[in-house]
């Protein structure tokens, strides 16, 4: 069996493979507090009662890359490999700086473009909201970053002295009779107002339509308001880029698609 890891600023997101087949998920808070033994205990808890034989880690948090690497190949006893810009990844990394790209978005892209052709827009919403981007030639050529919903939630409680602090919900109505269906459309509809603007600006940079993927926890709810809808919505696209990239970048054959 595989494990993937994607280690995110807000969570840490696990999945296990057996071949092709994803049959198990797990999800860690990204606590930096945490001492490689105390990520030894959790790992050894959840997969007490698998056989894995290898691990491909992508991560954004740098405090977390050396010790929770040595903590799944103390566990599992493995030699994980740590995803970079300078791994091998199937595609062409066309930017003059590598080292700015994480490697969540590498294993976004890296993924599309096995899954669903190009040119591709994957559209993640994590804690930001991004935009992963692979050309008809099969180049990333970058992308977008934005603040996330429920970063964009948090903001405007913390920052401003009236506004309540709500949960993730549906927009009800663009025009908000009271303080939280108001904050819901200004974030929600406007997330979707924003990707519907920047996907038609890309794909005039790109010279012509591409497919639309999106991954993360909001996609469904953004979705609803968007003129154009999503070709694809694939909440686990990250972990299944990291599986296609593990097999790159090991000697294990790949058993199956």
């Amino acid at each position: 069996m595989l494990l993937t890891a994607d280690i995110g600023n807000t969570s840490i997101t696990l999945g296990l493979f057996d071949d092709a087949a994803l049959v198990e998920d797990f999800r860690l808070a990204s606590d930096k507090d945490l001492s490689g033994e105390e990520y030894e205990v959790l790992l050894k808890s959840l997969f007490k009662n698998y056989k894995i034989d290898g691990c491909i880690i992508s991560s954004v948090v740098e405090e977390l890359n050396k010790k929770f690497k040595s903590a799944v190949d103390n566990v599992l006893k493995v030699d994980s490999i740590l995803l970079s810009a300078f791994s091998n990844t199937g595609i062409k990394i066309a930017l003059k700086n590598k080292k700015e790209i994480g490697a969540d978005r590498i294993a976004n892209a890296a993924g599309a473009y096995v899954l669903y052709g190009h040119p591709v827009i994957v559209v993640d919403f994590g804690t930001a909201t991004s935009f992963d981007i692979v050309n008809k030639d099969g180049e990333f050529v970058g992308g977008v970053i934005a603040p996330g919903v429920n970063l964009q939630l948090k903001t405007l409680n913390k920052f401003t002295s009236k506004l309540p602090r709500i949960d993730v919900a549906k927009s009800p109505t663009a025009i908000g009779a009271n303080t939280t269906d108001a904050i819901l459309s200004g974030v929600i509809r406007g997330c979707a107002c924003m990707i519907d603007g920047l996907v038609e600006q890309c794909e005039k940079e790109l010279g012509s339509k591409a497919v639309l993927v999106a991954t993360g926890g909001y996609a469904n709810i953004v979705a609803d308001y968007m003129k154009r809808p999503f070709d694809f919505i694939n909440p686990t696209l990250t972990l299944e880029g990291l599986r296609h990239l593990y097999y790159l970048n090991s000697s294990v054959p790949v058993l199956s698609a």
